[in-house]
């Protein structure tokens, strides 16, 4: 069986030593992964294996160098066959799901997000270990499908063009400009519609059912088909989340803006809604 969107602690655990199987720790802190992790897991982090250095112009996660991504990949045991798993410490939100999709923007489709992430996987009292994978590199060869993604000035041009509508997954008060934490603009580009993305998940910070999201999704979009929505967040990882949450729902074919809000406001021409 392979896995494209999400797996159980049960099915992880059960295929936990196959060798075609590579599971990342998406953690933000190596000290975390370092004190405890799933077997067999490699840690993967946002700023230094999926994202390229800050410039002037981007967002906070600008997309990684294609070339050097497709070797680490190789050297963690990556290759066309491998099932992956990736897991964070917030049921996906942090981390993980930008991986999921940054994999599959590379052709790879079988990589899932470990549901409810290092929580439940703790709580269902699953192996954990110190110990460090043996890992056997492989050759990945990526395929690159640049339509998974835009840039900004595909946003900017939709403005007049409204081809396709912009979901932010950033949450409400942030959406409407009330607060911004992270950013030195607060507000949200024009036209956009919010979907906060915690709204995908339960109490216990896994994934609602595919026909409750799909519920909450059609009635939140409407008409729209999935390939007319474009997600967006604060720097393009939590908007992996609602990207995902939509294939769970199977909603396919949305796409991503990588630079979101902290790109959009690095051009002061560039307009801003609020309220």
């Amino acid at each position: 069986m392979k896995f494209t969107t999400i797996i159980s602690t049960d099915d992880l655990a059960e295929n936990l030593h196959k060798s075609n199987w590579v599971i990342f720790d998406c953690r933000a802190a190596l000290q975390d992964y370092q004190t405890s992790h799933i077997p067999e897991s490699r840690h993967c982090h946002l700023e230094d294996d999926l994202s390229s250095p800050i410039t002037t112009g981007s967002g906070r996660h600008p997309l990684p160098d294609f070339d050097k991504l497709s070797i680490l990949l190789g050297n963690w045991g990556v290759d066309k066959d491998t099932q992956i798993i990736a897991y964070d410490a917030t049921g996906g939100a942090d981390y993980a799901s930008r991986l999921w999709w940054q994999l599959r923007t590379f052709g790879h489709q079988n990589v899932a997000v470990l549901d409810g992430g290092f929580q439940q996987w703790e709580r269902d009292q699953k192996p954990l270990t110190q110990d460090l994978p043996e890992i056997t590199p492989k050759t990945f060869i990526s395929n690159i499908d640049k339509t998974q993604w835009l840039e900004t000035e595909a946003i900017q041009k939709n403005l007049s063009d409204k081809t396709f509508t912009i979901l932010d997954a950033r949450a409400a008060e942030r959406f409407r400009g009330e607060v911004e934490p992270f950013d030195t603009v607060a507000g949200r580009i024009p036209e956009a519609i919010n979907r906060a993305f915690m709204l995908n998940l339960n109490e216990e910070g896994r994934f609602l059912s595919a026909q409750n999201l799909r519920q909450q999704f059609d009635t939140l979009l409407g008409d729209l088909s999935p390939q007319k929505i474009v997600h967006q967040c604060g720097s393009g990882v939590t908007a992996c989340h609602n990207m995902l949450a939509m294939e769970i729902a199977g909603l396919s074919g949305s796409r991503l803006y990588v630079g979101s809000w902290s790109e959009w406001i690095r051009d002061k021409k560039r307009p801003i809604a609020t309220g």
